[in-house]
């Protein structure tokens, strides 16, 4: 096969109404989805606890009405602070580990701690008893991706991952273009994330931080989501270049690390050709987008460039190139990207503008929504698994030179 029909069928159906809307339904090519707001006798509100002072500062579970902040921890004592005052919460721990021990009111825990940190904090949460929400990458190895859904099963509690990119207003507009069929058959993909500056996050008080040398590939799922988050799809098969230079960082970091860029050739379940960047260092501006092709419509996502999201779509018209061949002809039209996080999927506290394109009041909600209604959430311990494990994949094919390297399948939930 070397397309995928974005037009719903049975496995999408069977798995794709929560997965690809967030248990929000659909009707038609551009309509807004039904409310999931809590129902009204919901017994109590979600307690939860916030770990993490930095990236932990940008939600709003203390904005949601079936949310209360319990409890935040953090290791800093000026981070704690921070935190303290964006929740509105006086109730302070110095360090997941007390917040574990000594809460007894915290059902859930949001965590932003390091990404080398993120399953054995998520694990300690869910033995702990508490559903988690985390923030990315899932794991760093194959093997945590393997104990982060062990855990699951075996708790039996709600995991998900807080991946910005299933959210972005863009990917929303891509995903209900998708179920309505309009691409035709999705014949590939591609997305990129260009983060040029992270080395000011390498050092903090003299001392190194995680960030220090982390391999671009390790931190894949900014872009994965806009595939796998769009289509339902998994990833397979993975060839990947990196690039790298004489900087100190690729020569002394944890990691053995030596790219500070990774372009990965994915091949799909569905045979398609999914391509995607992850560079920190090059003379390019920043980038966070994606553009999906199909053999009916194709959109493409604005770019740092300038360049706003562009619709182009086959009509029954041929035309002529500037050699004199024909061609068929299509339409190319500017396309607004609607402000989703202004509409009814989301409680009126929360219809405002966030973070990484509006996409952390949808995180916010989607997390307390699935725990609200006992449903899987939309980034569930199986989607956040299919998301970063392409990425930890192709950093091995760049450290062999290209290497062509099967993706794992974790599974989906049942």
């Amino acid at each position: 096969m070397s397309t995928i029909n974005s037009q719903p069928d049975d496995s999408l159906t069977r798995r794709g109404f929560l997965h690809t809307t967030g248990g929000m339904a659909v009707a038609g090519s551009m309509a807004l989805p039904l409310s999931v707001h809590a129902a009204e006798d919901a017994p109590k509100k979600v307690r939860v606890g916030v770990v993490g002072g930095r990236f932990g500062l940008q939600f709003n579970f203390h904005q949601h009405p079936d949310c209360e902040v319990t409890g935040v921890a953090e290791l800093r004592p000026e981070r704690l602070a921070a935190l303290s005052k964006r929740y509105q919460c006086e109730t302070t721990y110095d360090s997941l580990e007390s917040m574990l021990a000594e809460a007894k009111d915290i059902d859930a825990v949001a965590i932003f701690t390091e990404a080398p940190n993120h399953v054995k904090h998520s694990i300690a949460a869910l033995n702990a008893g508490k559903h988690v929400i985390c923030a990315v990458p899932a794991a760093v190895n194959l093997e945590e991706c393997e104990q982060l859904i062990e855990a699951v099963k075996r708790t039996g509690l709600t995991f998900m991952m807080a991946e910005t990119s299933y959210w972005q207003q863009t990917t929303i507009s891509a995903r209900k273009m998708f179920q309505a069929g309009d691409f035709g058959n999705l014949i590939y993909c591609e997305s990129s994330y260009q983060h040029d500056g992270l080395e000011d996050l390498f050092m903090e008080n003299g001392q190194k931080t995680w960030r220090y040398g982390y391999p671009p590939m390790l931190y894949p799922t900014h872009c994965t989501a806009h595939y796998v988050g769009v289509t339902g799809d998994r990833l397979t098969q993975v060839t990947c270049q990196g690039w790298g230079d004489d900087s100190k960082y690729l020569k002394d970091n944890a990691y053995d690390n030596p790219f500070w860029n990774a372009s990965a050739m994915f091949r799909t379940e569905s045979g398609l050709a999914f391509n995607m960047r992850v560079w920190w260092k090059g003379a390019h501006a920043g980038a966070e987008r994606a553009e999906w092709v199909g053999d009916r419509a194709s959109f493409y996502g604005h770019t740092a460039n300038g360049q706003h999201p562009i619709l182009i779509q086959h009509t029954a018209r041929n035309d002529k190139d500037d050699a004199g061949f024909v061609r068929g002809g299509k339409t190319v039209k500017a396309y607004t990207v609607p402000e989703w996080w202004r509409t009814e999927p989301l409680p009126d506290s929360l219809r405002h503008g966030s973070g990484h394109e509006g996409s952390h009041t949808f995180i916010t909600h989607e997390f307390i929504d699935s725990l609200v209604h006992n449903r899987r959430p939309a980034v569930d311990v199986y989607e956040a698994v299919a998301y970063t494990a392409p990425g930890i994949v192709a950093h091995q094919s760049a450290l062999k030179g290209g290497e062509l390297l099967q993706v794992p399948d974790f599974g989906r939930a049942s």
